[in-house]
């Protein structure tokens, strides 16, 4: 069973925390310097994006009593997040085509927020997904660590041959082909996604597997 792994920041779409932090402010009523010297600077975004906070009312309740703001709702919190987001096009288009050939999911380092308003983010993705979401809170561990790519493989039931990685860090493609797994490093120049190497990649492992 062929499994195409996607991430999602920077790979199926392009993000700009610049363009988020601003608005976080603005609903919360925390300045953007607490914002960013406190849940992220100190880690706090880390600690859930490997599970330390598994539900969207926890992470939330964390955030505001970390910073101090007023607690986001989830609708709040998406809206932020949105501003940051630019769909790739064409990595979208691969994944789609990915979807063809063998099972297609998502596989990022988010907190749980980032599931839950996933559809309302990144609708096409979604619907492509067809339900096949992995978010590192989910599964207690972060890419690049092997703990996250060994519980992938186990939540479909597959092997390390199965696997094909699509990510914008390097290290996490180390971490992957560490693993076992084939993986596909997507730069970027000038913060455009190099998209058409993408789809190479993509046939060249669909081809070799069904050799």
């Amino acid at each position: 069973m062929d499994i195409y792994f996607f991430d999602l920041d920077k790979t199926l779409y392009w993000y700009d925390f610049r363009h988020r932090l601003p608005e976080l402010s603005r609903l919360s009523g925390a300045s953007q310097y607490r914002l960013a010297s406190t849940w992220w600077a100190d880690g706090y975004e880390v600690r859930a994006e490997a599970g330390e906070w598994p539900t969207v009312d926890a992470y939330l309740d964390e955030f505001a009593k970390v910073t101090g703001g007023t607690r986001l709702t989830l609708d709040e919190w998406a809206a932020a997040r949105s501003r940051a987001m630019t769909r790739i096009d064409g990595s979208v288009a691969a994944l789609r085509r990915a979807a063809e050939l063998g099972t297609v999911s998502l596989l990022s380092n988010n907190p749980a927020p980032l599931a839950a308003a996933l559809p309302r983010l990144a609708p096409e993705v979604s619907e492509i997904l067809n339900g096949n979401v992995l978010v590192s809170f989910m599964l207690g561990a972060r890419k690049p660590t092997r703990e996250l790519f060994d519980r992938a493989l186990a939540h479909y039931g597959a092997t390390p041959g199965d696997a094909f990685l699509v990510d914008d860090s390097m290290p996490n493609i180390v971490g992957a082909r560490d693993a076992g797994w084939t993986a596909h490093h997507l730069a970027d120049i000038n913060e455009i996604p190099q998209t058409d190497a993408l789809s190479v990649a993509i046939e060249a492992f669909a081809v070799r597997r069904n050799a």
